[in-house]
């Protein structure tokens, strides 16, 4: 029974080193985005594709397609009830409907006219008009601008892992 105990203990202590590491591990990363604030998984933003390329990839894919990559663009719209969708500029007034991942993050309310770099996955989608109006009234849309949505819409969305928001 001694031994037992023994090999309990040890498990433990070598149970509670790992997680010592994984907290230093969060707090290094967290150290080296300063500058940024992280909602979701943090990733390296540096090789992020601009609107014009972003825009290109998307003009690229069929409904069948999905593109893993990272981009960043400026902020167009956000859920004005939660923050749980943002709009991305792709330039030409074209823009990417992101939503996060599992629903395991949010991004802040107000952040319309911001830079971020995005993380995941593009693809192209036909919206239901339910989906649409769903989306329009989180974003403050009118009873009368919702009765105007009455056909599904090919759109370009894209479903952030990550989202690095620049101060």
């Amino acid at each position: 029974m001694k031994g037992f105990n023994i090999i309990i203990v040890i498990f433990l202590i070598l149970g509670s080193c790992k997680q010592q590491n994984t907290q230093s591990e969060t707090e290094e990363k967290i150290a080296v985005t300063e500058e940024t604030q992280v909602f979701g998984q943090t990733f390296d933003s540096s090789g992020a594709l601009k609107e014009a390329e972003i825009a290109m990839a998307f003009s690229n894919l069929s409904e069948t397609d999905t593109l893993n990559t990272t981009f960043s663009g400026v902020v167009t719209d956000v859920c004005k009830a939660k923050g749980c969708w943002m709009k991305v500029s792709l330039g030409d007034g074209k823009e990417a409907m992101v939503t996060f991942k599992d629903y395991g993050f949010f991004v802040p309310k107000d952040i319309v006219g911001k830079e971020v770099a995005l993380n995941g996955k593009g693809f192209i989608e036909s919206m239901s008009v339910e989906d649409q109006q769903h989306y329009a009234k989180d974003g403050g849309a009118s009873e009368e601008e919702l009765q105007k949505i009455d056909s599904p819409k090919i759109t370009q969305s894209f479903i952030a892992e990550g989202v690095l928001l620049k101060q």
